[in-house]
């Protein structure tokens, strides 16, 4: 029992007064409290007053009169302890001190001595001798704010130079490529970063002009050989990338000259939108796979897009993976009146609601967890919300998983692609915009074949409809894209896992090469094509130039600050079943026509009659349901005359088919 209350009188007094405890560490301690930081300034500018009075007295002159010192410095205290309340200058953490707190204090001690000058000419026309000196009065302000002032600094270094280094984490030598205000702005956010973790040792300017200057008391450094020389020369083991006027080009060539001899690299965003250092440091981030992409930015026609999104119901099918996930958010922003939310993978789902509800934006959320290949299902969701536009983004796309299905490929790519171009005819949606792949040009696997009848389908029904004048009819636009990174069952996950785990990084082949673009640009384009389709054409965009994936694998793991077939081994595992060493965006037979917009092109392909199509989709559907593998894939090369199976169990089929044109001609 005894024990029990005086714990208990221990815990009421630590809390009371935290600094006096038996375990008391200053490394421990997070922040002085308040009452402390005010009993500290008490005690400066009691100590300041006293100081002020003998200095003043050392020279013959009288600071207070002797008969009114008590009152004098009991009036000067109370002053100044109503002012430190006032402008609230204990309130700060004294370890973050900023221009801030330097500013309240400024305040107060100048509100002190105008308040002095208003007692003293108010002595005066009582005809009293004054309470204060003048000359007296503005000494102690000054010395008063600069003790004040300087022992936050004191305290403020302390704390950042002993207590807020962690003995484990080892600073990293930094230069800052810059010597503009972005620049000086992210070498405050570092300085000011706890616990800090980078070195600063000087900045860069790129024209060489301002190397006898310096910055923040750091040195603009001057490139003399080679960035990488300047960087060896000065012990430097990180660039920060914080010069706006680069070219992307420019930056690309920094990035990879750096990572290619083990110089980490870090980029951040422009710092004209941020309001706080703490913001600044926090977005300095290593150099992503994704900045290396030697494309410009996309400029949207946000008019036109606005003009189909505003006000309108949405439907995006797939909307929980990474492309229609990334549709939803662009669509936020044009201020739809209701988006539904169609996929059946519940908890990605229901991530992607949670993320959206946290926007708190006043659109209409509906979610549905719907299978595309059943037609009842999706007929309930179509006649209860009636869309106005449709973003079907839901499909199989894995490769090497749909070479071993290929049921499932033509019930979910075709079957369900059908099921939704349908009811979006049934129910007058004004545009249906189908994600495609440039895997379904020229296609090698069931995946890409699959897509490929989906994007016929599409296309002949959009003719269909108006060969028959149907007047309101819906516009069906397809869009054709490459790989995008950091999509689910992409490349760039893959390594960065593989990365992480130590290795190896496995590789198809050393020679296999693919186009790519990120989710945001895939994303913009899928909605420019959206706004400027007329109906029936295939879009395919821009992907850049092509990149050979082993030197993307090299690159993402010099990026990790490892070196490629030392640290972590690339290992080469052979091409997958239906893989080929590169895509392409046109078919053989095939020519593309530029639009308005640079980027996006429309790829003319002989249109299939609809009515033949439709029934051969029908009888695929039905041999699917029946399960005849051979049969099922011979119907889609019957359909699609150009795919030809690669590392597949399937090229048997081409060869059969060969030998029997060659029968064929023979007899002829």
């Amino acid at each position: 029992m005894e024990n029990s209350t005086n714990n208990n009188f221990s815990n009421k007094f630590s809390k009371a007064f935290p600094l006096i405890n038996t375990g008391f560490s200053f490394k421990n301690l997070r922040y002085l409290p308040r009452w402390l930081v005010l009993s500290i300034d008490f005690t400066i500018v009691l100590v300041s007053i006293i100081g002020t009075y003998f200095l003043l007295l050392g020279l013959k002159l009288e600071y207070i009169p002797k008969k009114d010192l008590c009152y004098g410095i009991a009036f000067w205290l109370s002053v100044n302890v109503v002012l430190f309340w006032i402008f609230r200058t204990y309130s700060g953490i004294i370890r973050h001190s900023s221009f801030i707190d330097a500013i309240k204090l400024f305040f107060s001690q100048f509100s002190t001595f105008a308040v002095i000058l208003v007692l003293n000419f108010i002595y005066l026309i009582l005809g009293k001798q004054k309470l204060f000196l003048t000359t007296g009065a503005f000494i102690n302000t000054v010395l008063s704010f600069s003790v004040l002032f300087f022992y936050r600094i004191i305290v403020k270094q302390l704390f950042d130079n002993l207590f807020n280094e962690s003995p484990a984490t080892k600073r990293i030598n930094a230069v800052i490529y810059g010597s503009g205000v972005n620049a000086i702005a992210v070498a405050n956010a570092l300085i000011s970063e706890t616990p800090k973790r980078f070195n600063l040792i000087g900045f860069i300017d790129k024209n060489n002009q301002n190397f006898r200057k310096r910055l923040l008391n750091l040195p603009i450094f001057k490139i003399k050989k080679n960035l990488l020389y300047l960087m060896k020369s000065k012990n430097g083991e990180a660039l920060i990338i914080a010069d706006n006027s680069l070219t992307k080009e420019e930056r690309i060539v920094i990035v990879e000259e750096c990572i290619e001899f083990g110089i980490k690299v870090y980029t951040l965003p422009s710092v004209t939108d941020w309001e706080d250092q703490k913001q600044i440091s926090q977005n300095i981030k290593n150099i992503e796979i994704k900045d290396l992409l030697e494309r410009d930015p996309i400029i949207l026609d946000t008019q036109s897009i606005l003009s189909k999104m505003h006000k309108k119901t949405i439907l995006v099918s797939g909307a929980a993976g990474s492309i229609g996930s990334e549709i939803v958010r662009q669509i936020i922003s044009f201020n739809p009146e209701k988006i539904i939310l169609l996929d059946q993978a519940e908890t990605p789902l229901n991530s992607l609601l949670l993320e959206i509800i946290a926007l708190n934006i006043p659109v209409e959320i509906v979610n549905k967890i719907a299978d595309i290949r059943n037609y009842e299902v999706l007929e309930s969701i179509f006649k209860s919300h009636k869309p106005d536009v449709v973003f079907h983004a839901a499909a199989y796309k894995h490769v090497p998983m749909m070479e071993e299905n290929p049921s499932q490929a033509i019930f979910t790519n075709v079957l369900g692609t059908k099921n939704i171009a349908d009811l979006s005819f049934k129910y007058n949606v004004d545009r249906f915009v189908f994600v495609s792949t440039d895997k379904a040009v020229n296609p090698s696997s069931i995946m890409g074949a699959s897509k490929r009848i989906a994007e016929m389908y599409v296309q002949s029904k959009h003719y269909n409809n108006q060969k028959n004048s149907i007047t309101k009819s819906t516009k069906f636009i397809t869009t054709r894209f490459g790989n995008v990174l950091g999509s689910n069952g992409s490349v760039v996950p893959l390594f960065t896992k593989q990365i992480q785990e130590g290795g190896p990084v496995t590789i198809t082949h050393p020679d296999i090469i693919r186009y790519f673009m990120t989710i945001p640009e895939a994303c913009q384009l899928v909605l420019e094509a959206c706004s400027m389709g007329d109906g029936g054409e295939i879009y395919i965009f821009d992907m850049g130039k092509p990149l050979k994936i082993i030197d993307l694998a090299k690159k993402m793991i010099r990026i990790a600050g490892f070196t490629p077939d030392k640290e972590i081994k690339i290992k080469i595992i052979g091409l997958r079943p239906g893989e080929k060493l590169y895509e392409e965006l046109l078919n053989n037979s095939a020519k593309s026509i530029a639009t308005h917009h640079e980027k996006i092109m429309i790829a003319v392909e002989v249109c299939e009659e609809f009515q033949l199509l439709n029934q051969q989709v029908e009888d695929l559907i039905q041999i699917a349901t029946n399960g005849n593998l051979n049969q099922l894939v011979s119907k889609m090369k019957n359909i699609v005359p150009e795919y030809k199976s690669l590392n597949s169990v399937y090229q048997i089929l081409d060869l059969d088919k060969i030998e029997s044109n060659n029968f064929k001609n023979l007899n002829n």
